[in-house]
């Protein structure tokens, strides 16, 4: 079983976050990141994806407010909780350039449930053309994390863990924004999936990890397509 710590209460902070981040300019994102580029660890102690879809966004308010046509997102990330790393490999198909945000970057997890809007906790490197037609990014990154955003003189990443992703995965979503669609291009709440079996590209599997929560019927489906997905990439990418 994943181990589990206490999620800190943020709801005052979130709704104010939000509301601070709507007021926002929009300006470029920049690429950099203040979190610390790692090697991927051995071990996980728990995996999470997200099926990211245009009808999924919603605006500052939590109205919906539907991404790019047609476009989609594939995000699976691993979490090593005790070393505070994160790992992740994104792919979005269908999503336009240039991206656009507020924050440092223009792709993010929130802490927020399905429905609501929230502020980013982790911002990740946008991703790139692949020669494909595909945006891909994949590496890990070892907090504290920050977002560049800070309207009420705390970034909206300071003192986050990624225990609390642990603790309640369906309070967190992920998503891109771009320029014309700056409210999200696409949105997925993640979902926690098994870690054992799951490729993690360097030389075996994430099976020294305890594993997820078993998946709900459709979300399961989907959350296992993504993961093998995952698999298969790195194995192509390997050979």
């Amino acid at each position: 079983m994943t181990r589990m710590r206490p999620t800190r209460t943020r709801t005052t902070r979130t709704a104010v976050v939000a509301g601070a981040v709507g007021a926002l300019v929009l300006t470029g994102a920049g690429t950099a990141s203040a979190e610390t580029e790692v090697a991927e660890p051995s071990t996980f102690t728990s995996a999470f994806t997200a099926m990211a879809t245009p009808d999924m966004v919603v605006d500052t308010d939590g109205v919906p407010t539907p991404g790019e046509p047609g476009a989609s997102g594939s995000f699976m990330y691993r979490i090593n909780s005790d070393l505070e790393i994160i790992c992740y490999d994104i792919t979005l198909d269908g999503v336009t350039p240039p991206y656009q945000s507020p924050a440092k970057t223009s792709t993010h997890i929130h802490e927020a449930a399905r429905g609501q809007s929230g502020p980013p906790r982790i911002a990740l490197p946008d991703p790139q053309d692949d020669g494909t037609g595909k945006l891909v990014s994949s590496g890990c990154l070892q907090g504290p994390f920050t977002t560049g955003l800070a309207p009420e003189g705390t970034d909206t990443g300071e003192g986050f863990s990624l225990a609390e992703i642990e603790a309640d995965p369906a309070a967190f979503f992920t998503d891109n924004h771009t320029a014309a669609f700056p409210s999200g291009a696409v949105r997925g709440q993640l979902t926690q999936v098994p870690v054992e079996g799951i490729d993690t590209g360097a030389g075996g599997t994430a099976g020294d990890g305890p594993s997820g929560a078993p998946l709900a019927a459709l979300g399961g489906s989907l959350a296992l397509a993504g993961a093998a997905a995952l698999g298969l990439r790195r194995r192509a990418l390997r050979s």
